[in-house]
């Protein structure tokens, strides 16, 4: 436990020695590195954790809690998933990892990708106010209570992408990015103002469903994923508005509904707001 301990914190050390190490653009910030880089990373260093954990210490007894079968609820989080400031890592954790982590009060980002994780309760974030980012992807989500992330109104960025939802959740007003591609939400498990007061909200990925029909886009909107759904077809008013010749959507540059029913040559006058034309099947 002693050696585990140590590893926790020392972790910490080691990032910051690399970053010293390396050029401006790829020092190890908190949550500012790009994805990949971070994944890679995050991958080879939770690899070599679960190595030393799979070891009996050479001096002391392996009373490790790590036994087959555990449950990391016993366990704490800095133990199972990497903990740097003001973020924490869980990427694929052993044991199965099935429920939020209790998380530092002041964690900023949290990575808890590809792992079992069933639900999504009021409880689970309601401590921990300063986050900003939230990525689920992968998990096996189905249940998200209202008012999970009611408290959260710093969160800028939430992945659920990759999960079982077949409705959504109230979602935080000031969101830029909200990704949850390939659920299966239909459209009436989205609500039909559930986008219209995130004025913020840049990226939108809806790709990968079951939805009929294009939901409210917010006017900030620039990059719309809807692409293999069931939609069926677009009115004027779905970007544009019929009361309004003049009216202009100059943010939205992508539009992606290819893999879906709809031939969107049907409906010319749809678009004319727009800058760009939607990717999808025009006969």
């Amino acid at each position: 436990m002693k050696a585990l301990l140590f590893t926790c914190m020392l972790v910490p050390l080691l990032v910051a020695a690399s970053a010293r190490g390396s050029d401006h653009d790829s020092q190890l910030i908190p949550g500012s590195l790009p994805g990949r880089e971070w994944n890679g990373y995050i991958s080879d260093h939770l690899k070599s954790r679960r190595a030393r954990r799979a070891l009996p210490l050479a001096d002391e007894p392996d009373d490790s809690p790590m036994s087959e079968g555990g449950d990391t609820s016993d366990l704490p989080t800095c133990l199972l998933c990497v903990c740097l400031t003001g973020s924490v890592y869980c990427e694929e954790v052993s044991p199965d990892m099935t429920t939020v982590p209790t998380l530092p009060k002041e964690t900023a980002y949290l990575y808890a990708r590809f792992n079992k994780i069933k639900k999504i309760s009021t409880k689970d974030f309601a401590d921990v106010v300063t986050l900003k980012r939230i990525d689920l992807t992968g998990n096996l989500i189905s249940e998200i209570e209202d008012g999970a992330f009611s408290k959260l109104t710093l969160l800028e960025e939430l992945s659920l992408a990759e999960n079982r939802l077949v409705k959504l959740p109230m979602l935080p007003a000031k969101l830029t990015s909200f990704n949850a591609n390939n659920n299966l939400l239909k459209t009436r498990g989205v609500k039909a103002n559930a986008f219209k007061k995130m004025s913020k909200l840049a990226n939108l990925f809806l790709a990968d469903n079951q939805l009929e029909a294009v939901p409210h886009i917010p006017d900030s909107v620039r990059i719309l994923h809807l692409q293999n759904n069931n939609i069926t077809e677009v009115s004027i008013n779905t970007f544009c508005r019929s009361n309004d010749t003049y009216y202009l959507r100059p943010s939205l540059s992508e539009v992606r509904l290819d893999g879906n029913p709809v031939v969107l040559s049907k409906y010319p006058d749809s678009f004319t707001c727009m800058k760009v034309l939607p990717v999808g099947r025009y006969r």
